[in-house]
């Protein structure tokens, strides 16, 4: 028996079968099948509205794999860092999994969950982190010297856009991730440690 809920959000709407799902949307949770071994949560909850799980789907792939001078680890690492900001229970335990994945560091992975402040970081991926919470936690106060501290460790404006653009699509998706209360794919929790 889990100690998480067995539901995948806390709204009552129906859920379409697999066998339902438009051509391209089946093809594309075999896909996830796959490479991954399960259909993420995520997309299983947004499968109601096939329009939507489209958008969702393309947005999120061209910001979290799409060509970017961030690599895909730092963008999960934002990722993780902005849902722990916002206690987002979905994101932490399903891209917490994945910063442990792509870094090969279980420990890495907890820190970025619980505490970034304590993991051993680059001056850059700190300085990433740091923008990441400020833009979450505050964003009316974001101005030019924060976009200077990323410059003076590397980045190029492509990548703050970039940092931006990851920041704010997990500002998105926490909050519909909690408002529904989504749960995460049980799978994630024991994976890479």
């Amino acid at each position: 028996m889990s100690s998480q809920p067995e539901n995948l959000i806390a709204l009552n709407i129906p859920m379409p079968d697999r066998k339902d799902l438009d051509p391209d949307m089946q093809k594309y949770f075999a896909k996830c099948d796959e490479k991954l071994g399960m259909v993420p949560n995520v997309l299983q909850a947004y499968a109601f509205d096939q329009n939507k799980l489209r958008n969702f789907a393309n947005f999120y792939n061209e910001i979290m794999l799409g060509d970017s001078g961030l690599s895909k680890l730092e963008r999960e690492m934002i990722g993780v860092v902005v849902s722990s900001h916002n206690h987002c229970y979905y994101c932490l335990v399903a891209h917490g999994q994945s910063v442990r994945q792509l870094s090969g560091d279980p420990v890495l992975g907890e820190l970025m969950v619980m505490n970034y402040r304590v993991a051993k970081l680059s001056p850059r991926q700190r300085a990433m982190l740091d923008f990441a919470v400020k833009l979450t936690e505050h964003l009316d106060r974001v101005d030019e010297p924060d976009r200077q501290k990323l410059r003076d460790v590397g980045f190029s404006e492509r990548d703050i856009w970039d940092i931006a653009t990851v920041v704010g699509l997990f500002n998105l998706t926490n909050r519909v991730s909690s408002a529904t209360g989504m749960m995460p794919n049980m799978e994630y929790h024991a994976k890479n440690r």
